[in-house]
């Protein structure tokens, strides 16, 4: 087999460890690991399986030979080096929002839209991770009956604003037990106790930037372009795991038990359904793997031709590296890297 020169740009972070974490999990057949970060972490020594790498600087000429760039930095790092980056020969497969929309852009949720990678002009985007959770949980459904239209609510766990969501929600919980003084770093208010229904900031509606995500990208990714969205984001004090409550309206009717057997059927998915054995998907049970949880399917009371369910998964790894590396695999598989 083939083996493949791999770079991540923003290795240092939480999404760019996790990607660390997952190519070795999943065996990425990879000839050269090359890890970038800022020249602030430049020097800094990681292990990945038996070998130690060291961090170097992101720079132009730091991809010159690379096969696939895994980012796992912010828009501004992710637009400053995309150009180079396709220019030394390389597919860049990006987990920032900068090219998300982009018209040239593939957004792939490889469950869902594998054959989009074939369209690739050097860059394509990971989509967002709330978008990647749902979609995967819905995507046999779509199949079935077209959705029309989607009413959803997010739960979202600290470490999707990366490390530093964690380290607030460790320290004013540690604060809060011992009567001291809260710091609000990452987010506008104390998350420990609490929850925050703002995620991004507000466009002219009062929707956030990570509410238009849903539609936005799931538009793109399921090629419906009518499809209407209504989602409310919100922080929770959960450390991993989002978590979503879906309603959906169909061109058709669904029953429950045939939306019970395709989910358990789906790719990526796992059915946990059981009400009255308290089964359904918790945040605790999806972290630190790759699957995303579907349950508490029922009808939608208020709509003919609606269905509800609730979901989860692990943002870091399914909503974001995990999807990123199987974008690569996808790649090979259709031998167009």
């Amino acid at each position: 087999m083939r083996k493949y020169a791999v770079g991540i740009l923003g290795a240092t972070g939480a999404v760019g460890q996790t990607m660390l974490k997952v190519l070795a999990e999943r065996h990425f057949p990879i000839s050269e690991l090359r890890l970038l970060a800022s020249s602030r972490s430049a020097g800094k020594k990681v292990m990945f399986e038996d070998q130690e790498l060291t961090i170097m600087e992101a720079k132009e000429d730091a991809f010159n030979g690379l096969d696939i760039v895994l980012g796992a930095a912010d828009n501004a790092i992710a637009k400053q080096f995309k150009d180079a980056i396709v220019n030394s020969g390389a597919i860049f497969i990006d987990n920032s929002s900068a090219f998300r929309l982009d018209e040239d852009v593939p957004l792939v949720v490889p469950e869902v839209n594998k054959d989009d990678v074939c369209l690739h002009h050097g860059v394509i985007a990971n989509p967002n991770c709330v978008t990647i959770i749902a979609l995967t949980a819905i995507q046999a459904l779509h199949k079935e009956a077209t959705i029309k239209r989607m009413i959803a609510s997010t739960y979202q766990a600290v470490s999707g604003a990366g490390v530093g969501g964690i380290r607030e929600l460790e320290e004013q919980t540690k604060a809060l037990s011992n009567n001291e003084e809260i710091v609000c770093k990452t987010f506008p208010y104390q998350i420990a106790y609490n929850v925050i229904p703002q995620i991004g900031g507000f466009n002219e509606e009062g929707y956030t930037s990570e509410e238009m995500k849903l539609q936005n990208e799931g538009r793109k990714i399921l090629h419906a372009p009518d499809m209407l969205v209504n989602c409310t984001c919100v922080r929770i004090p959960v450390y991993t795991s989002h978590s979503e409550s879906i309603t959906m309206e169909f061109e058709k009717p669904i029953t429950v038990e045939r939306a019970q057997e395709l989910i358990a059927h789906a790719e990526g998915c796992k059915l946990v359904d059981n009400p009255e054995a308290k089964a359904y998907p918790m945040p605790l049970d999806t972290s630190d793997q790759d699957l995303v949880y579907v349950g508490r399917i029922r009808k939608d009371i208020s709509s003919d031709n609606g269905l509800t369910l609730f979901c989860c998964g692990d943002q870091l790894r399914k909503g974001a590296a995990t999807n990123a590396i199987q974008i690569a695999e996808a790649l090979i598989e259709k031998k167009v890297l």
